[in-house]
């Protein structure tokens, strides 16, 4: 992000907490007096199992081998992890996945090592629910490929293509839906996978970078979860998923060639994901 003429950035140092009980959860990631993860506690959190309907708590919940489809947002979020906040790993249905996370000059640098069978297809998300103001918007490089996924429908003008579990447009209006905008509630929630590796969210003075790193031939991109009051259809709410991701679908089963990471002939796979924070220098101060 460019500051305006005569003002810095300074960057923030983020502090996370994570609850490995319960997926491995992050439930925090702030940074200067202001805490970036959205929650919303449910109780049905505390006693969710393996093949569960996901439970949204918010915060940031680590989603593998699918994010939709079955299981509903991955088999790691309803497991026990065990190790440390540094340190933590978990064992699904036919895998074993590490998670180191360190802090390098205030940005937070979380590494992954996925161990399987080779071959082995599989989504990743970093599934990030922001605690984001209704001016707050999501800067990603102009013309970035965008797939938007069919909840967005009500919203076109005209019916989805049959059949097609995805259509492609640019960022940052594909089908002409003005995506990087959040906004107030609306009645509306859409679901959209940006080709892209990085994004910032800015948010009044304050700036989020988000950003996955994986080997060359690995599929990176960045969900968007935009749900402005239009899910669940029962209560719904406000919430704003921005999250890396290794492949380019969000349910395993709908991906194509190219569309899924794949387990090498090593039996593992490495990849980061590194997030940071900055603040225009006339914003509040870090603390």
């Amino acid at each position: 992000m460019h500051a305006p003429m005569g003002e810095l950035m300074l960057s923030i140092p983020l502090r996370p907490r994570f609850d490995l009980k319960r997926g491995g959860r992050w439930t925090s990631l702030a940074g200067g007096g202001r805490e970036w993860l959205w929650s919303r506690p449910d109780p049905d959190r505390e006693t969710a199992v393996p093949g569960a309907d996901f439970v949204d708590a918010g915060g940031l919940e680590e989603c593998l081998p699918t994010v939709r489809g079955l299981p509903d947002h991955g088999d790691v979020w309803s497991r026990p992890w065990n190790g440390s906040a540094a340190e933590s790993s978990v064992h699904g249905e036919g895998f074993e996945l590490r998670r180191a996370v360190a802090e390098e000059a205030g940005t937070v640098v979380a590494s992954y090592r996925l161990s399987a069978e080779p071959g082995y297809p599989f989504v990743w998300a970093a599934h990030a629910l922001l605690d984001l103001g209704e001016d707050a918007r999501l800067v990603a490089p102009p013309a970035t490929p965008v797939r938007v996924f069919p909840e967005a429908a009500p919203m076109l003008g005209r019916p989805w293509p049959s059949g097609a579990p995805y259509v492609e447009g640019r960022w940052p209006a594909p089908l002409d839906l003005p995506l990087d905008r959040f906004g107030p509630r609306d009645g509306t929630a859409v679901g959209a996978v940006l080709r892209c590796g990085a994004v910032r969210v800015t948010d009044g003075p304050d700036t989020l970078s988000l950003r996955v790193e994986a080997p060359a031939g690995v599929p990176v991109s960045v969900a968007l979860w935009r749900n402005l009051g239009g899910f669940p259809a029962h209560a719904p709410y406000r919430s704003i998923g921005v999250e890396p991701m290794l492949g380019a679908v969000f349910d395993l089963a709908e991906a194509g060639p190219g569309d899924a990471a794949v387990v090498p002939a090593s039996g593992e796979l490495t990849w980061r994901l590194i997030l940071a924070a900055e603040r225009l220098s006339h914003g509040r101060e870090p603390g």
